[in-house]
């Protein structure tokens, strides 16, 4: 059968958009807490302090470095009756529930070890859903706009979710506890539910070609792609950005603005919501002047903004919600126009070397996100504890409250300012890309015409 020239590939049916983007609602539910309310539960409801956890989340990351890159090349190569990426997140499933719910709902008198265990236990379960997910969407179309789409589908239920946990804490307040035991049975309930309707409603390709599975291949191929070690360090970099304000979130706006719980909620919600109206518009921007262009400007937008909050003090909480609507707005294009840059410089893989390597490119960019996010706990709550800052509202000297200032404000707008830098003359266009479509599409016809008929 010949193949299908994809740069001129037709919009895709809305169920199926909805069908596939519809696990990003639950894990984006579990993800929220894991990395705005755990840690500061463990370190302080808890009393591991923040250097322990800061370790630990660290630490943790050290096993995907394994299985992510072990995952993405299996959902790869290993072809069943239900497709590539469909059995990895059936099988994912359990482990992640099992998992989430442990790691929520602690016992008393938990450790170190506990933390340490449930956590990677979780990331297993995480990278046998998510890595072959994403890569899934990257195969749904070969379309340079029509992949800035499908991301858009699953951002935007990564939105809803956001939002969700947002009111859930503003409905339970300063109860940090309930707060994750309700996502717990939020995750355990909708999870499998929305799994199994992406499986059922959302084709999965088969591989095309036979292929060697070997790391040394997957690691060749990630070096040889100089486009997409281009993207997956502005990608880093962003995400690492990103994570200090997540990660030190509750701290800045309980200890430097001395806001309440409600507030605090406003704040997420507002910044939630700005980001889910945003998307439609960055998609309209990108299709006019490029997705590398448009993301570049939406990072501008929000250093522009964000540089301010170090000013913030006691009783600016009001203008930390202003803030957080222009970075929302941002957020948008963060969440939505990256997975689709990824998709297109898979593309240049495909063409070199003949092979459908999707799962090993988004196996790294999960790696990037995950440390990214790892390091910022890693890097800022071990600083926190130098500067002998104290878990108690009120108890911090000025030094160890403008410490926290500096890293969650000033230091995310340095690395995006260096994420700007690599993106800015970002070779692969939509004009490339789709060069590049057309060229697979030619050596797929002329491999269909070259095959012997079987009589």
């Amino acid at each position: 059968m010949a193949a299908r020239d994809d740069t001129q590939a037709a919009s895709l049916r809305l169920t199926t958009l909805l069908a596939y983007g519809l696990p990003s609602l639950p894990t984006t539910i579990l993800t929220f807490p894991l990395f705005v309310l755990l840690p500061t539960f463990y370190a302080q409801d808890l009393g591991l302090g923040l250097g322990l956890v800061g370790a630990v989340l660290l630490g943790s990351r050290i096993w995907d470095a394994v299985s992510d890159p072990l995952v993405g090349i299996l959902s790869d190569h290993i072809n069943t009756p239900w497709g590539r990426r469909r059995p990895w997140m059936i099988a994912g499933t359990p482990l992640a529930l099992i998992s989430s719910w442990f790691l929520l709902v602690p016992g008393e008198g938990v450790g170190g070890g506990y933390l340490l265990g449930w956590t990677i236990a979780l990331y297993i379960g995480g990278t046998m859903i998510l890595i072959p997910y994403n890569a899934w969407g990257a195969e749904i179309s070969g379309h340079y706009h029509e992949r800035a789409r499908v991301t858009s589908f699953r951002e935007i239920f990564v939105l809803v979710g956001g939002i969700t946990a947002a009111v859930l804490v503003a409905v339970l307040q300063s109860d940090r506890a309930e707060a994750l035991r309700i996502t717990a049975l939020i995750v355990v309930v909708t999870l499998p539910i929305s799994v199994a309707i992406a499986v059922r409603f959302v084709p999965d390709q088969p591989k095309s070609l036979e292929q060697r599975l070997t790391f040394s291949r997957a690691r060749a191929a990630v070096r040889s792609n100089k486009p997409f070690q281009r993207l997956v360090a502005a990608f880093f970099l962003n995400s690492l950005a990103n994570g200090f304000p997540i990660t030190l979130f509750l701290l800045f706006v309980q200890h430097n603005l001395r806001a309440d719980d409600t507030m605090l909620s406003w704040i997420l919600g507002a910044y939630f919501v700005m980001a889910l109206v945003s998307v439609p518009f960055w998609l309209v921007l990108s299709k006019r002047f490029g997705k590398h262009r448009v993301w570049t400007l939406a990072m501008i937008l929000v250093c522009a903004f964000f540089i301010w909050v170090p000013l913030l003090g006691e009783g600016d909480a009001w203008w930390l919600l202003t803030i957080s609507l222009f970075t929302g707005f941002g957020l948008g294009a963060d969440l939505v126009l990256p997975p689709a840059m990824q998709a297109d410089v898979v593309d240049l893989d495909e063409l070199r070397h003949r092979e459908k390597r999707t799962g090993v490119f988004f196996a790294v960019w999960s790696i990037a996100l995950k440390l990214s996010l790892a390091l910022a706990a890693g890097i800022a709550f071990p600083i926190l504890e130098w500067v002998d800052f104290q878990r108690v509202v009120g108890d911090n000297l000025p030094g160890a409250l403008l410490t926290l200032a500096i890293l969650y404000a000033i230091v995310p707008v340095i690395f995006k300012v260096a994420a700007i830098a690599l993106m800015w003359r970002f070779p692969l266009t939509a004009a490339k890309q789709a060069q590049i479509r057309r060229l697979i599409a030619a050596k797929d016809r002329r491999d269909s015409a070259a095959r012997p008929v079987i009589p």
